[in-house]
């Protein structure tokens, strides 16, 4: 007995000097190589400072709306539903997206929907959507700015974000990007 006892305190002394004091500093040094310090990307539009990567809320007709979000936009508690596809509260949460969605953009087939914009992401703060979510979008903007929707197209395509070194990932627009560009189009 004696001798597993005494490599298992080593072991979790050696455990708790290790993850939480060495690996966090460590992390901490690369986070100050990293670009704004680890502190995240902000933008500022309208005298008020906003994540870049954190989604914000958007629900006005008039503007690019996020994916949904599983915690409110709440960035201090990141997390989904952790609801199967199967769970009736889930699927009950998906068709009202649905059907919100499908009541202020007439004229998309359900067929259209890109999934992002009715099904939350796995942390409920992705800031980013596919093309195809953006552009579906633009009838309804157009409408309610009273813009043509070639010129929204030609901000969407301008906005969007290409994979990490053209290989990891896929084409993404980011929303709060896209909307405070397009607020100083038509205000």
């Amino acid at each position: 007995m004696k001798t597993n006892i005494l490599p298992a305190i080593k072991l979790t002394v050696f455990c708790m000097l290790f993850f939480m004091g060495i690996y966090p500093l460590l992390m901490l040094g690369i986070a100050q190589l990293a670009p704004n310090h680890g502190k995240g990307f902000m933008v500022e539009a309208n005298g008020k400072k906003y994540y870049e990567n954190i989604a914000q809320k958007f629900t006005d007709d008039k503007y690019f709306w996020s994916r949904p979000s599983a915690v409110g936009y709440n960035a201090a508690g990141s997390g989904g539903s952790n609801k199967g596809p199967s769970n009736p509260d889930y699927l009950k949460d998906v068709q009202g997206r649905i059907d919100t969605f499908m009541l202020s953009n007439p004229g998309i087939n359900k067929s259209d929907i890109p999934s992002e914009l009715v099904t939350a992401s796995g942390s409920g703060e992705d800031p980013n959507l596919s093309v195809q979510g953006a552009m579906v979008q633009i009838p309804r903007i157009a409408k309610a700015r009273n813009m043509e929707e070639k010129d929204l197209k030609l901000l969407v395509e301008k906005n969007i974000e290409k994979p990490l070194l053209g290989l990891f990932g896929t084409e993404k627009v980011n929303v709060l990007k896209l909307n405070i560009e397009l607020n100083t189009l038509n205000k």
